[in-house]
């Protein structure tokens, strides 16, 4: 018999309900499908999110399983959102409103959804008018990142863009200054961050993209005394975001 995990967890597990959850227009962030050949009613599950331009995933049945908490499957689970994406336009218009100079946080490839929770906590306290994250190849706003965020994700808005890169030219054509935070920068304390500013997080590991490295402006790096080499990215970004703000306080 098919089962849909409780609303809370964010998840719709089994064919009837996920198809039923695309039908009825539901925030889906993306679909899980077993690594197997799709058949039967899968073939139309798949058909309808890619129509939708929801990302559809493969994985093994044994994740699918771990996901699911052995709730019977039948080889797709659909991942809730917990939030809706705004444009990044919408961020703009939010820094304009409160006649500020803008403020964004953009992730180039958070995996981690208790990483991009604690970013956004720390990026709501500060007052972060909002954050870009990539529509592919990293975490988006499930009900794990909504948890890590202690509810700062309600008061916060968050945009999803297709291409990162082409995103930070957008900005560019606002007159705002993007920085990368990468460990071949200038020390965090020596740059100039009270203007209007975009702070490029990369990916747990392997950090800002090649290209996304090229569109910054400057890389701004922490110094590392100890043994080693690189701090979480969720503490780190939380540092420089920290800088910022003190600067724009004139502290």
């Amino acid at each position: 018999m098919e089962h849909k995990v409780k609303e809370k967890s964010g998840l719709v597990v089994g064919r009837n309900p996920v198809m039923e959850a695309l039908k009825s227009g539901r925030n889906i962030e993306y679909i899980l499908v077993s690594d197997s050949k799709p058949t039967g009613s899968l073939i139309p599950i798949i058909a309808k999110a890619k129509e939708l331009k929801i990302d559809v995933r493969k994985t093994t049945r044994e994740k699918l399983d771990y996901i699911s908490e052995k709730t019977p499957h039948q080889g797709v689970i659909a991942i809730g959102c917990a939030k809706n994406y705004c444009q990044t336009e919408d961020i703009l218009n939010l820094a304009n409103q409160k006649n500020e100079p803008p403020f964004i946080i953009i992730s180039d490839g958070i995996e981690d959804p208790h990483n991009l929770g604690a970013i956004i906590r720390t990026s709501e306290c500060a007052g972060v008018h909002g954050i870009i994250i990539p529509k592919r190849r990293a975490v988006g706003l499930t009900f794990s990142v909504e948890k890590a965020s202690a509810g700062a994700l309600e008061h916060i808005l968050v945009a999803k863009e297709v291409n990162i890169a082409a995103t930070i030219d957008k900005l560019k054509n606002h007159n705002i200054w993007v920085y990368g935070a990468d460990s071949s920068g200038e020390t965090w304390c020596h740059q100039s961050l009270s203007g209007p500013i975009a702070l490029v997080l990369g990916a747990e590991g392997k950090g800002i993209s090649n290209i996304v490295k090229k569109k910054c402006d400057g890389l701004i790096s922490l110094p590392m005394l100890g043994k080693i080499s690189s701090l979480n990215v969720s503490v780190a970004s939380a540092i420089i975001i920290y800088e910022v703000l003190r600067q724009r306080l004139n502290l």
